[in-house]
């Protein structure tokens, strides 16, 4: 049996391992941001001759109530293109996974040569968030199981959550990161400016929302002649406004997408939302809800990134800092009322 770019850290998976007669090789893959392994375990099986291992700490209180699982299956139930679960080991903390290679929205985006193809891509991934919000919400609980309770459904971006977010990206980003100073008048004007924003986001309806659904998020992997456009890391599900996802989607810290571009995407987003509810939508509240939206998702983003140098010592988002401030600036630069905030944001990111 041999293994690929194990340390110490993994050594949980030796006795895991002599227990089987069938894995004939153990990579180690890419983490995410969170504290989760992920391993590709080949087997000598032919039907099946590899899978994804995800090994986190041991969850034998929550069992199959982990949420990872739960909103696995409801997804699914849902009609919601998700890895399916093959086994769990709640004592060891692992969850096999099918295998869905390793290409990503992202990386599928970088073989990309003109906007049609882009945009047809994105169109697709459109199409399965609105299955996601319309199919998963709690108007259509009749999928879940007698007596079964969705805890996603009883959290939602209240004015309290967004608001906590946006006091966090302060705290880790202007504060820690950056060392700031900020003056108290502009302190004043920073949290009153976010706190309106925030505000106008929690009074809108909600649906189910993935959370952090962008393209590394979103595997493309092959079914036959056609494509899968699957959805992972989906555990953080909770209720918020149908643009929270999008702005996820389209106002993207990896991959920055054409203004024009994301004109059309919204455009197909509110046809098909319309198609599938049978419920008009007003489109200049709908566009203004998503720009505020990628405000506050972009600095929730950007603290998130400054947080995993200032707690965990990991650099490797702060990349990525660069093109969500720009996110940022392109939505609030539409919006005279914000200008003070603008300049607020920005002098203290500059100086």
């Amino acid at each position: 049996m041999m293994t690929e770019n194990l340390d110490q850290d993994d050594a949980h998976l030796e006795d895991w391992i002599k227990k089987s007669n069938t894995i004939e090789r153990v990579v180690k893959l890419p983490g995410d941001a969170s504290t989760r392994r992920y391993y590709r375990v080949f087997r000598s099986h032919p039907s099946s001759p590899s899978f994804i291992l995800m090994s986190m700490e041991a969850f034998i209180e929550k069992n199959t109530d982990l949420p990872f699982l739960t909103v696995q299956k409801h997804l699914s139930k849902a009609g919601v293109d998700v890895p399916l679960v093959l086994d769990v080991d709640p004592a060891r903390g692992y969850i096999l996974l099918e295998d869905l290679s390793d290409v990503t929205l992202l990386r599928k985006l970088q073989e990309v040569g003109d906007a049609e193809l882009e945009r047809h891509l994105y169109e697709r991934v459109i199409d399965s968030l609105v299955q996601l919000q319309y199919q998963a919400s709690p108007k259509r609980a009749g999928i879940l199981e007698t007596g079964q309770t969705l805890e996603a459904f009883s959290l939602r971006f209240d004015y309290e959550k967004l608001m906590w977010e946006m006091n966090f990206m302060i705290e880790h980003f202007y504060q820690g990161y950056l060392g700031r100073l900020i003056s108290a008048e502009d302190e004043k004007l920073l949290r009153g400016s976010l706190g309106e924003i925030c505000q106008t986001l929690a009074d809108e309806p909600t649906v189910f929302t993935h959370r952090d659904f962008h393209s590394r998020n979103i595997m493309v992997t092959k079914k036959g002649q056609n494509e899968r456009f699957v959805m992972i890391d989906f555990q953080d599900a909770r209720m918020g406004p149908a643009q929270y996802d999008l702005a996820s989607l389209l106002k993207d810290s990896y991959y920055q997408l054409d203004e024009r571009q994301i004109e059309r995407l919204l455009d197909y987003y509110i046809a098909r939302w319309e198609a599938v509810s049978s419920e008009r939508l007003d489109r200049a509240h709908f566009v203004k809800i998503f720009d505020l939206m990628s405000v506050q998702r972009n600095l929730k983003a950007i603290g998130s990134f400054a947080s995993f140098l200032v707690k965990r010592n990991n650099p490797g988002y702060l990349k990525y800092i660069g093109n969500t401030f720009e996110n940022v600036r392109r939505a609030l630069l539409k919006y005279p009322e914000y200008t003070r905030l603008r300049e607020v944001l920005f002098h203290y990111y500059y100086f």
